[in-house]
């Protein structure tokens, strides 16, 4: 009994980061897709205060998501150690550090987020300072915003490089899965530093728009491998035994 329970562990650790591999998916892209869509208005400050103001509840609700974001990438980071450790507890704990450190930065970046609301609340503090000022202070924690995801995705480009290569050399997870996260998260670090150097350049951009498919498809793919297949249980106890 107590062996057929160990046995069947690996499978739910597995299944378990699968579907927090969804939430975070979904959470993610309303958060960082879809509210912002409705609420910034590139190179106006007047027109996303008002976009904020009108949309306050949306709003929101995307901080909220952005929490439980947050929230579940504690909770998977450990899990993936915990899944990969047999494998190399050395890389395993590189890529849950490089994880752990984007948890950080995406902290710091709700802080930053949520300024513009305070900006534009009415507040009597804020008093001396005219509208058109406010809103462009606003828009500024906007831009920086953005720019705090560029810092967070440096991190998460090493976390997926280091997990992709333990998905290949785990052996209890198909390798294509590997080869397509460890090439594709190059398309976050391309994106991420372009994005922090300001440069704009038509080759790149088809790079990281290539490249970002390709992680996307084996993150997804291994998000659902681990919900619906679990782990291959005979090679993971090998590995666990070595």
């Amino acid at each position: 009994m107590t062996h057929t329970m160990l046995e069947k562990s690996p499978v739910k650790y597995a299944r378990i980061a699968g579907l927090l591999y969804l939430v975070i998916a979904v959470f993610g892209a309303f958060a960082i897709g879809y509210v912002p869509s409705v609420i910034y208005a590139a190179g106006d400050a007047a027109q996303t205060a008002e976009n904020l103001l009108a949309n306050q509840g949306l709003f929101n609700m995307g901080v909220l998501a952005d929490v439980v974001v947050l929230q579940v990438e504690i909770i998977l980071t450990v899990m993936l150690y915990w899944l990969f450790k047999p494998v190399s507890p050395t890389l395993s704990m590189i890529a849950t550090l490089s994880r752990f450190g984007m948890i950080v930065v995406m902290g710091m970046n709700i802080l930053i987020h949520i300024m513009p609301t305070l900006l534009l609340s009415g507040s009597n503090v804020l008093a001396v300072f005219d509208t058109a000022q406010l809103q462009a202070t606003a828009f500024m924690f906007f831009e920086a915003h953005a720019l705090g995801i560029f810092i967070w995705q440096l991190f998460f480009s090493l976390h997926l490089l280091l997990v992709g290569y333990l998905v290949v050399k785990s052996e209890y997870f198909p390798k294509v899965l590997g080869w397509m996260m460890g090439v594709g998260s190059f398309g976050y670090l391309i994106q991420a530093l372009a994005g922090i150097t300001q440069t704009e350049n038509g080759l790149v951009s088809t790079a990281v728009v290539v490249l970002l498919v390709l992680v996307t498809l084996g993150e997804l793919g291994f998000a659902l491998w681990l919900l619906i297949k679990g782990i291959n249980v005979q090679k993971f106890t090998a590995r666990t035994n070595l």
